[in-house]
């Protein structure tokens, strides 16, 4: 089991003051889309994306939480969630047809583990400051929770799908980085794949879903694993993404792949409207 990277004693402040005030910088935060749209795999792009557009309201949230019995609560008993997630021992020994199922099953189909996210923001956070406080619980639940969004929603990891996952996270926790990488990447894949596949439709019906959702990071992860799936989406309001459905068969009627669409025909940056 990997080593929790922050303490999880009580005796820790809620919120350290000196965490900086990030400021909104969208130009940097277009520079850096520009990379993203070179190579998607870019998780370290994405990352100095958010950190150019913060949900200023995010600190906020956090105190608000953790000073909530509720909030102390879910920390206490859920302390850190990749080893959580990442014991896919421990997840098949819940029913057949659980949340916990789904998720390993999607993980292992690509390739991917939780700490695996957890290891490219630690390459992005190289030289940064760290601070002991209890609100780094509650940042990082935050990026670990993302997988399982793509589960519960049925979002795959086409370019489409991850679109849809930031816009339906946005109502969540409302960065303006959500928006502005699943937006702009919308009007990218429009550009570059002429079609009446409703796009737009489909990353706005994602933030009607997470708006509607309970904030997944407030949330019992350990409540929710061995719950039939169905039964978990009915509890989180979650109901099916018809426009993203909608959008990947009207690609594949023309001969487009939707989950290889961005690696063969790339607009290139200065194909992509500017940012306003």
């Amino acid at each position: 089991m990997n080593a929790i990277p922050f303490s999880v004693t009580a005796d820790l402040p809620i919120y350290d003051e000196r965490r900086p005030v990030l400021r909104t910088r969208p130009l940097k935060a277009w520079r850096h889309f520009r990379e993203l749209l070179k190579d998607k795999e870019r998780t370290d792009e994405v990352f100095r994306i958010f950190e150019a557009l913060p949900w200023r309201g995010f600190p906020a949230a956090g105190v608000k939480f953790l000073s909530s019995e509720r909030g102390q609560a879910l920390r206490a008993r859920e302390p850190y969630l990749p080893p959580i997630l990442d014991d896919h021992a421990a997840l098949r020994r819940t029913p057949v047809g659980s949340l916990a199922h789904a998720y390993c099953d999607f993980m292992e189909r690509e390739g991917l583990s939780a700490q695996g996210l957890v290891d490219e923001f630690e390459k992005f956070a190289v030289g940064k400051p760290r601070f002991q406080d209890q609100f780094a619980w509650y940042l990082h639940r935050g990026r670990d929770v993302h997988d399982l969004l793509h589960v519960l929603t049925g979002y795959g990891r086409d370019g489409l799908g991850e679109a849809c996952v930031l816009a339906f996270t946005y109502s969540q926790q409302p960065s303006p980085a959500h928006l502005f990488i699943g937006y702009m990447a919308g009007l990218n894949m429009k550009k570059t794949v002429k079609s009446e596949a409703p796009v737009l439709h489909a990353i706005r019906e994602g933030q009607k879903l997470g708006k509607a959702c309970p904030r997944l990071i407030e949330t019992s992860i350990t409540d929710l694993l061995p719950l039939p799936i169905d039964e978990v989406r009915r509890r989180l309001n979650i109901t099916p993404a018809r426009h993203y459905h909608r959008a990947h068969q009207v690609w594949r009627s023309i001969g487009v792949d939707p989950y290889d669409m961005l690696g063969r025909n790339t607009a290139t940056p200065q194909d992509v409207p500017q940012a306003a």
